[in-house]
Protein backbone atom coordinates (compact mmCIF):
# COMPACT_ATOMS: atom_id res chain seq x y z
CA UNK A 1 0.00 0.00 0.00
CA UNK A 2 1.12 3.37 -0.81
CA UNK A 3 1.82 5.67 1.93
CA UNK A 4 -0.59 8.05 2.69
CA UNK A 5 1.33 11.30 3.13
CA UNK A 6 4.47 10.45 0.65
CA UNK A 7 7.46 12.02 0.69
CA UNK A 8 6.49 13.89 -2.33
CA UNK A 9 3.70 15.35 -0.28
CA UNK A 10 5.63 16.32 2.23
CA UNK A 11 8.04 18.11 0.62
CA UNK A 12 5.52 20.07 -1.05
CA UNK A 13 3.86 20.84 2.45
CA UNK A 14 7.64 21.93 4.19
CA UNK A 15 7.65 24.53 1.15
CA UNK A 16 4.17 25.73 1.40
CA UNK A 17 4.90 26.13 5.45
CA UNK A 18 1.27 25.01 6.24
CA UNK A 19 -0.31 27.73 4.18
CA UNK A 20 -3.44 26.16 2.14
CA UNK A 21 -2.38 24.36 -1.42
CA UNK A 22 -4.46 26.50 -3.08
CA UNK A 23 -3.24 29.81 -2.68
CA UNK A 24 -0.06 28.92 -4.49
CA UNK A 25 -1.75 26.56 -7.19
CA UNK A 26 -0.29 26.63 -10.53
CA UNK A 27 -1.14 25.60 -13.86
CA UNK A 28 1.03 23.81 -15.57
CA UNK A 29 1.01 23.39 -19.31
CA UNK A 30 2.81 20.06 -20.26
CA UNK A 31 3.95 19.02 -23.64
CA UNK A 32 3.69 15.04 -24.49
CA UNK A 33 3.97 12.17 -26.45
CA UNK A 34 0.72 10.08 -27.29
CA UNK A 35 1.88 6.61 -26.40
CA UNK A 36 0.23 4.54 -23.59
CA UNK A 37 2.28 5.33 -21.04
CA UNK A 38 1.83 8.87 -21.12
CA UNK A 39 -1.77 8.65 -21.87
CA UNK A 40 -2.02 6.58 -18.68
CA UNK A 41 -0.01 9.43 -16.84
CA UNK A 42 -2.69 12.02 -17.80
CA UNK A 43 -5.80 9.73 -16.26
CA UNK A 44 -3.63 9.77 -13.02
CA UNK A 45 -2.50 13.45 -12.67
CA UNK A 46 -5.87 13.84 -10.54
CA UNK A 47 -3.45 12.77 -7.62
CA UNK A 48 -0.80 15.13 -8.31
CA UNK A 49 -3.26 17.94 -7.97
CA UNK A 50 -4.88 16.53 -5.03
CA UNK A 51 -1.62 16.63 -3.51
CA UNK A 52 -0.34 20.13 -4.54
CA UNK A 53 -3.34 21.88 -5.81
CA UNK A 54 -1.41 22.36 -9.23
CA UNK A 55 -3.40 21.76 -11.86
CA UNK A 56 -2.02 20.67 -15.63
CA UNK A 57 -2.81 21.16 -19.03
CA UNK A 58 -1.57 18.53 -21.68
CA UNK A 59 -0.89 19.31 -25.08
CA UNK A 60 -0.84 15.61 -26.27
CA UNK A 61 1.15 14.77 -30.04
CA UNK A 62 2.02 12.73 -32.61
CA UNK A 63 5.81 11.54 -31.67
CA UNK A 64 7.66 13.83 -34.80
CA UNK A 65 5.48 16.47 -34.03
CA UNK A 66 5.83 16.53 -30.28
CA UNK A 67 9.58 16.56 -31.51
CA UNK A 68 8.95 19.88 -33.75
CA UNK A 69 6.95 21.83 -31.59
CA UNK A 70 9.13 21.84 -28.42
CA UNK A 71 12.51 21.78 -30.32
CA UNK A 72 10.95 25.47 -32.31
CA UNK A 73 9.10 26.75 -28.44
CA UNK A 74 12.53 26.06 -26.82
CA UNK A 75 15.19 27.89 -29.17
CA UNK A 76 12.86 30.42 -30.01
CA UNK A 77 11.96 30.94 -26.11
CA UNK A 78 8.16 30.83 -26.71
CA UNK A 79 7.40 29.76 -23.43
CA UNK A 80 4.27 28.08 -24.63
CA UNK A 81 5.43 24.70 -22.17
CA UNK A 82 6.38 24.35 -18.30
CA UNK A 83 7.41 20.90 -18.69
CA UNK A 84 8.38 18.82 -22.13
CA UNK A 85 8.78 15.60 -23.00
CA UNK A 86 11.95 14.71 -24.53
CA UNK A 87 14.59 12.38 -25.12
CA UNK A 88 17.95 11.21 -24.87
CA UNK A 89 19.02 13.14 -28.09
CA UNK A 90 17.67 16.26 -26.96
CA UNK A 91 18.36 16.50 -23.02
CA UNK A 92 22.55 17.20 -23.15
CA UNK A 93 22.40 19.36 -25.86
CA UNK A 94 20.03 21.59 -24.63
CA UNK A 95 21.86 21.29 -21.04
CA UNK A 96 24.87 22.29 -22.68
CA UNK A 97 23.38 25.67 -24.02
CA UNK A 98 21.31 26.32 -20.50
CA UNK A 99 17.94 25.76 -22.14
CA UNK A 100 16.99 23.63 -19.41
CA UNK A 101 16.45 23.95 -15.59
CA UNK A 102 19.14 21.53 -14.07
CA UNK A 103 17.41 18.55 -11.96
CA UNK A 104 20.15 18.90 -9.13
CA UNK A 105 18.19 19.63 -5.94
CA UNK A 106 15.91 16.98 -6.28
CA UNK A 107 14.54 15.89 -2.89
CA UNK A 108 16.57 13.40 -0.87
CA UNK A 109 13.10 11.30 -0.76
CA UNK A 110 13.01 11.18 -4.57
CA UNK A 111 16.34 8.92 -4.21
CA UNK A 112 17.58 10.14 -7.67
CA UNK A 113 20.45 7.66 -6.70
CA UNK A 114 17.87 4.86 -7.34
CA UNK A 115 17.63 5.83 -11.22
CA UNK A 116 19.39 3.41 -13.48
CA UNK A 117 23.00 4.65 -14.32
CA UNK A 118 22.07 4.20 -18.37
CA UNK A 119 19.34 6.40 -18.12
CA UNK A 120 20.30 9.03 -15.40
CA UNK A 121 23.80 9.29 -17.42
CA UNK A 122 21.81 10.12 -20.64
CA UNK A 123 19.63 12.80 -19.56
CA UNK A 124 22.77 14.35 -18.16
CA UNK A 125 25.63 16.72 -19.38
CA UNK A 126 28.55 17.33 -17.71
CA UNK A 127 27.67 15.32 -14.50
CA UNK A 128 23.89 17.30 -14.19
CA UNK A 129 20.85 15.90 -14.46
CA UNK A 130 18.71 17.97 -16.81
CA UNK A 131 15.45 15.28 -17.73
CA UNK A 132 13.88 12.78 -15.54
CA UNK A 133 13.38 9.56 -16.96
CA UNK A 134 9.45 8.84 -16.63
CA UNK A 135 10.30 5.33 -18.74
CA UNK A 136 13.45 4.04 -20.06
CA UNK A 137 13.86 1.69 -22.98
CA UNK A 138 15.40 -0.47 -25.15
CA UNK A 139 14.21 -2.64 -28.42
CA UNK A 140 13.74 -6.26 -28.36
CA UNK A 141 11.79 -8.63 -30.21
CA UNK A 142 7.93 -8.90 -29.88
CA UNK A 143 6.70 -12.53 -31.19
CA UNK A 144 3.96 -14.89 -31.62
CA UNK A 145 5.11 -18.18 -29.81
CA UNK A 146 2.02 -19.81 -31.61
CA UNK A 147 2.71 -18.70 -35.16
CA UNK A 148 6.13 -19.76 -34.25
CA UNK A 149 5.61 -23.22 -33.40
CA UNK A 150 3.67 -23.77 -36.30
CA UNK A 151 5.92 -22.45 -38.48
CA UNK A 152 8.26 -25.00 -37.13
CA UNK A 153 10.84 -22.68 -35.46
CA UNK A 154 12.37 -22.15 -32.32
CA UNK A 155 12.87 -18.63 -31.63
CA UNK A 156 16.46 -18.15 -29.81
CA UNK A 157 16.87 -15.79 -27.43
CA UNK A 158 19.67 -13.68 -29.12
CA UNK A 159 18.86 -14.41 -32.79
CA UNK A 160 20.27 -13.53 -36.09
CA UNK A 161 19.00 -11.62 -38.70
CA UNK A 162 19.35 -14.62 -40.66
CA UNK A 163 16.93 -16.31 -38.55
CA UNK A 164 14.24 -13.50 -38.81
CA UNK A 165 14.42 -12.98 -42.26
CA UNK A 166 13.46 -17.02 -42.76
CA UNK A 167 11.29 -17.05 -39.49
CA UNK A 168 9.04 -13.74 -41.14
CA UNK A 169 8.50 -15.07 -44.44
CA UNK A 170 7.39 -18.41 -43.00
CA UNK A 171 5.18 -16.95 -40.68
CA UNK A 172 3.35 -14.76 -43.07
CA UNK A 173 0.07 -15.83 -44.33
CA UNK A 174 -1.46 -13.37 -46.96
CA UNK A 175 -4.79 -14.84 -46.82
CA UNK A 176 -5.34 -14.48 -43.15
CA UNK A 177 -3.93 -10.90 -42.71
CA UNK A 178 -0.85 -12.63 -40.92
CA UNK A 179 2.28 -10.27 -41.60
CA UNK A 180 5.32 -12.77 -40.72
CA UNK A 181 7.51 -9.08 -39.18
CA UNK A 182 6.26 -5.71 -38.74
CA UNK A 183 9.07 -3.01 -38.40
CA UNK A 184 9.08 0.88 -38.60
CA UNK A 185 9.57 2.23 -41.97
CA UNK A 186 7.64 5.98 -40.97
CA UNK A 187 9.94 8.95 -42.29
CA UNK A 188 10.89 10.97 -39.11
CA UNK A 189 14.40 10.56 -37.12
CA UNK A 190 13.21 9.36 -33.84
CA UNK A 191 10.50 6.90 -35.87
CA UNK A 192 11.73 4.49 -38.98
CA UNK A 193 15.10 6.59 -38.72
CA UNK A 194 15.54 5.28 -35.33
CA UNK A 195 15.17 2.22 -35.88
CA UNK A 196 17.14 1.74 -39.50
CA UNK A 197 20.23 3.35 -37.49
CA UNK A 198 20.15 0.74 -35.05
CA UNK A 199 19.21 -2.07 -37.67
CA UNK A 200 22.81 -0.95 -39.51
CA UNK A 201 24.87 -0.80 -36.24
CA UNK A 202 24.45 -4.29 -36.79
CA UNK A 203 25.26 -4.69 -40.21
CA UNK A 204 28.33 -2.34 -39.76
CA UNK A 205 27.00 0.28 -40.60
CA UNK A 206 27.83 3.94 -39.29
CA UNK A 207 26.34 7.58 -39.70
CA UNK A 208 30.08 9.36 -39.91
CA UNK A 209 33.65 8.17 -39.74
CA UNK A 210 35.95 9.39 -38.16
CA UNK A 211 36.36 12.64 -40.01
CA UNK A 212 32.73 13.34 -39.62
CA UNK A 213 32.37 12.08 -43.51
CA UNK A 214 28.82 10.12 -44.12
CA UNK A 215 29.15 7.17 -44.93
CA UNK A 216 25.56 5.99 -46.82
CA UNK A 217 27.82 5.35 -49.86
CA UNK A 218 29.04 2.20 -48.28
CA UNK A 219 28.37 -1.18 -48.64
CA UNK A 220 27.34 -1.89 -45.23
CA UNK A 221 24.34 0.88 -45.66
CA UNK A 222 23.55 -0.67 -48.93
CA UNK A 223 23.22 -4.39 -47.04
CA UNK A 224 21.07 -3.09 -44.55
CA UNK A 225 18.32 -1.32 -46.28
CA UNK A 226 18.18 -3.76 -49.31
CA UNK A 227 17.81 -6.49 -46.60
CA UNK A 228 15.06 -4.54 -44.77
CA UNK A 229 13.38 -3.64 -48.00
CA UNK A 230 13.45 -7.23 -49.42
CA UNK A 231 12.28 -8.65 -45.44
CA UNK A 232 9.39 -6.14 -45.64
CA UNK A 233 8.35 -6.55 -49.16
CA UNK A 234 8.17 -10.08 -48.57
CA UNK A 235 6.91 -10.46 -44.88
CA UNK A 236 5.40 -7.48 -44.11
CA UNK A 237 2.17 -5.45 -43.51
CA UNK A 238 0.80 -3.37 -46.73
CA UNK A 239 2.06 0.40 -46.20
CA UNK A 240 4.74 -0.38 -44.00
CA UNK A 241 6.54 2.90 -45.57
CA UNK A 242 4.34 4.91 -43.23
CA UNK A 243 4.04 2.67 -40.41
CA UNK A 244 5.69 3.95 -36.93
CA UNK A 245 5.36 2.58 -33.22
CA UNK A 246 1.24 3.39 -33.07
CA UNK A 247 0.76 1.60 -35.93
CA UNK A 248 2.11 -1.47 -35.41
CA UNK A 249 1.41 -1.88 -31.96
CA UNK A 250 -2.19 -1.90 -33.43
CA UNK A 251 -1.15 -4.18 -35.90
CA UNK A 252 0.22 -6.55 -33.83
CA UNK A 253 -2.40 -6.19 -30.76
CA UNK A 254 -5.47 -7.10 -33.78
CA UNK A 255 -3.50 -10.47 -34.39
CA UNK A 256 -1.75 -9.48 -37.92
CA UNK A 257 2.52 -9.58 -36.68
CA UNK A 258 4.19 -12.57 -36.42
CA UNK A 259 6.93 -10.33 -35.15
CA UNK A 260 7.55 -7.19 -33.98
CA UNK A 261 10.61 -5.34 -33.12
CA UNK A 262 10.74 -2.17 -31.10
CA UNK A 263 10.63 -0.35 -28.02
CA UNK A 264 10.50 -2.55 -24.96
CA UNK A 265 8.13 -0.19 -23.44
CA UNK A 266 5.46 -1.70 -26.00
CA UNK A 267 5.72 -5.48 -23.98
CA UNK A 268 2.72 -4.41 -21.50
CA UNK A 269 0.20 -3.24 -24.03
CA UNK A 270 0.75 -6.35 -26.27
CA UNK A 271 0.27 -8.50 -23.50
CA UNK A 272 -2.24 -6.62 -22.24
CA UNK A 273 -5.66 -8.97 -22.59
CA UNK A 274 -7.90 -5.72 -22.48
CA UNK A 275 -5.87 -4.44 -25.45
CA UNK A 276 -4.39 -7.36 -27.18
CA UNK A 277 -6.26 -10.53 -28.54
CA UNK A 278 -2.53 -12.17 -28.69
CA UNK A 279 -1.85 -11.51 -25.11
CA UNK A 280 -1.31 -15.19 -24.13
CA UNK A 281 0.49 -16.06 -26.90
CA UNK A 282 3.28 -13.17 -26.93
CA UNK A 283 7.06 -14.03 -26.25
CA UNK A 284 10.55 -11.89 -26.00
CA UNK A 285 13.82 -12.18 -27.25
CA UNK A 286 16.89 -9.59 -27.46
CA UNK A 287 16.96 -7.60 -30.62
CA UNK A 288 18.79 -8.99 -33.62
CA UNK A 289 22.31 -9.23 -34.50
CA UNK A 290 24.77 -10.12 -37.51
CA UNK A 291 27.46 -12.13 -35.64
CA UNK A 292 30.04 -8.76 -35.42
CA UNK A 293 29.61 -7.86 -31.85
CA UNK A 294 26.47 -5.14 -32.30
CA UNK A 295 23.16 -5.85 -31.60
CA UNK A 296 20.52 -3.57 -33.20
CA UNK A 297 18.53 -2.48 -29.93
CA UNK A 298 18.97 0.99 -29.00
CA UNK A 299 18.56 3.12 -25.97
CA UNK A 300 16.07 5.95 -25.17
CA UNK A 301 13.97 7.48 -21.94
CA UNK A 302 10.99 9.61 -22.38
CA UNK A 303 11.88 12.05 -20.06
CA UNK A 304 10.35 15.24 -18.25
CA UNK A 305 12.23 18.56 -18.63
CA UNK A 306 11.97 22.32 -17.83
CA UNK A 307 12.69 24.64 -19.86
CA UNK A 308 14.68 27.68 -18.73
CA UNK A 309 12.41 30.34 -19.34
CA UNK A 310 9.30 29.19 -17.29
CA UNK A 311 8.26 30.92 -14.42
CA UNK A 312 7.04 27.90 -12.70
CA UNK A 313 9.91 25.96 -11.83
CA UNK A 314 8.96 24.92 -8.32
CA UNK A 315 5.63 23.61 -9.48
CA UNK A 316 7.21 21.94 -12.62
CA UNK A 317 9.71 20.29 -10.11
CA UNK A 318 6.81 19.24 -7.89
CA UNK A 319 5.45 17.41 -11.05
CA UNK A 320 8.56 15.81 -12.23
CA UNK A 321 8.99 14.16 -8.99
CA UNK A 322 5.39 13.12 -8.50
CA UNK A 323 5.38 11.45 -11.59
CA UNK A 324 8.91 10.07 -12.00
CA UNK A 325 9.12 8.57 -8.63
CA UNK A 326 8.78 5.64 -7.02
CA UNK A 327 4.79 6.45 -5.21
CA UNK A 328 4.13 6.98 -8.88
CA UNK A 329 5.12 3.72 -10.01
CA UNK A 330 3.14 2.12 -6.74
CA UNK A 331 0.00 4.16 -7.80
CA UNK A 332 -0.03 3.01 -11.44
CA UNK A 333 0.35 -0.70 -10.00
CA UNK A 334 -2.57 -0.23 -7.42
CA UNK A 335 -5.08 1.07 -10.53
CA UNK A 336 -3.77 -1.18 -13.17
CA UNK A 337 -1.37 -3.65 -11.63
CA UNK A 338 2.39 -4.30 -11.83
CA UNK A 339 2.81 -5.14 -15.52
CA UNK A 340 1.52 -1.80 -16.23
CA UNK A 341 4.14 0.68 -14.69
CA UNK A 342 6.40 2.21 -16.11
CA UNK A 343 9.58 0.38 -17.04
CA UNK A 344 12.93 0.80 -16.96
CA UNK A 345 13.91 3.60 -15.17
CA UNK A 346 14.24 2.56 -11.40
CA UNK A 347 16.98 0.35 -10.00
CA UNK A 348 14.51 -0.66 -7.40
CA UNK A 349 11.59 -1.79 -9.47
CA UNK A 350 13.92 -4.62 -11.32
CA UNK A 351 14.51 -5.58 -7.55
CA UNK A 352 10.95 -5.58 -6.43
CA UNK A 353 9.38 -9.37 -5.86
CA UNK A 354 5.51 -7.92 -7.54
CA UNK A 355 7.90 -6.86 -10.54
CA UNK A 356 10.48 -9.80 -10.80
CA UNK A 357 8.01 -12.40 -12.78
CA UNK A 358 6.38 -9.96 -15.16
CA UNK A 359 7.22 -11.67 -18.21
CA UNK A 360 9.09 -9.51 -20.14
CA UNK A 361 10.71 -7.59 -17.06
CA UNK A 362 14.30 -9.67 -17.48
CA UNK A 363 14.36 -9.08 -21.19
CA UNK A 364 13.84 -5.65 -20.85
CA UNK A 365 16.61 -5.07 -18.54
CA UNK A 366 19.11 -7.17 -20.49
CA UNK A 367 18.60 -5.18 -23.15
CA UNK A 368 19.09 -1.60 -21.65
CA UNK A 369 22.50 -3.07 -20.18
CA UNK A 370 23.20 -3.76 -23.32
CA UNK A 371 23.55 -0.74 -25.29
CA UNK A 372 26.50 1.31 -25.11
CA UNK A 373 26.02 4.33 -26.60
CA UNK A 374 29.84 4.82 -26.53
CA UNK A 375 30.57 1.43 -28.96
CA UNK A 376 27.26 1.24 -30.66
CA UNK A 377 29.05 0.61 -33.93
CA UNK A 378 31.17 -1.88 -35.36
CA UNK A 379 33.75 0.76 -36.60
CA UNK A 380 34.98 4.00 -34.48
CA UNK A 381 32.91 6.92 -34.62
CA UNK A 382 33.47 10.55 -33.39
CA UNK A 383 29.54 10.49 -32.19
CA UNK A 384 28.09 9.37 -29.40
CA UNK A 385 24.59 7.37 -29.45
CA UNK A 386 22.67 4.37 -30.49
CA UNK A 387 20.08 5.47 -32.84
CA UNK A 388 21.33 8.86 -33.02
CA UNK A 389 24.36 11.05 -33.00
CA UNK A 390 24.37 13.26 -30.13
CA UNK A 391 25.32 16.43 -31.88
CA UNK A 392 22.58 19.74 -32.74
CA UNK A 393 22.58 19.07 -36.36
CA UNK A 394 21.36 15.37 -36.08
CA UNK A 395 17.95 15.55 -35.61
CA UNK A 396 17.26 18.17 -39.12
CA UNK A 397 19.23 15.58 -41.32
CA UNK A 398 18.14 12.21 -40.13
CA UNK A 399 14.61 13.51 -40.53
CA UNK A 400 15.93 14.49 -44.58
CA UNK A 401 17.37 11.09 -44.80
CA UNK A 402 14.78 9.00 -43.12
CA UNK A 403 12.24 10.50 -45.94
CA UNK A 404 14.24 9.38 -48.60
CA UNK A 405 14.73 6.03 -47.17
CA UNK A 406 10.86 5.82 -46.84
CA UNK A 407 10.48 6.82 -50.50
CA UNK A 408 12.55 3.81 -51.33
CA UNK A 409 10.66 1.36 -49.13
CA UNK A 410 7.65 2.55 -50.89
CA UNK A 411 8.82 2.41 -54.17
CA UNK A 412 8.92 5.80 -55.44
CA UNK A 413 13.00 5.49 -55.81
CA UNK A 414 15.72 2.70 -55.30
CA UNK A 415 17.85 1.87 -52.68
CA UNK A 416 20.71 3.24 -54.10
CA UNK A 417 19.29 6.59 -55.25
CA UNK A 418 17.84 7.45 -51.83
CA UNK A 419 21.30 6.19 -50.04
CA UNK A 420 22.97 8.65 -53.04
CA UNK A 421 20.91 11.39 -51.57
CA UNK A 422 21.56 10.88 -47.97
CA UNK A 423 25.58 10.55 -48.65
CA UNK A 424 25.04 14.20 -50.53
CA UNK A 425 22.54 16.05 -48.23
CA UNK A 426 24.43 15.09 -45.07
CA UNK A 427 27.67 16.11 -46.11
CA UNK A 428 26.24 19.41 -47.35
CA UNK A 429 24.93 19.81 -43.83
CA UNK A 430 28.15 18.74 -42.13
CA UNK A 431 30.15 21.25 -44.35
CA UNK A 432 27.78 23.91 -43.66
CA UNK A 433 27.73 23.22 -40.05
CA UNK A 434 32.02 23.49 -40.20
CA UNK A 435 32.61 19.59 -39.12
CA UNK A 436 34.04 19.60 -42.66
Amino acid sequence: MRMQKNAIALTIAAVCGGASLAASADTLTIATVNNGDMIRMQGLTEDFTAKTGHTVEWVTLEENVLRQRVTTDITTKGGAFDIMTIGMYETPIWGKNEWLVPLDDMSAEYNVDDILPAMSGGLSYDGTMYAAPFYGESSMIMYRADLMEAAGLEMPAAPSWAFIAKAARSMTDRDAEINGICLRGKAGWGEGGAFITAMSNSFGARWFDENWDAQFDSREWSDTLNFYKNMMDDAGPPGYATNGFNENLSLFQQGKCGMWIDATVAASFVTNPDDSTVADKVDFALAPDNGMGVRSNWLWAWALAIPAGTEKVAAAKQFIEWATSTDYIELVAEKEGWANVPPGARISLYENENYKDIPFAKMTLESILSADPSNSTVDPTPYVGVQFAAIPEFAGIATEVSQEFSAAYAGQQTIAEALEKAQALTNDAMEAAGYK
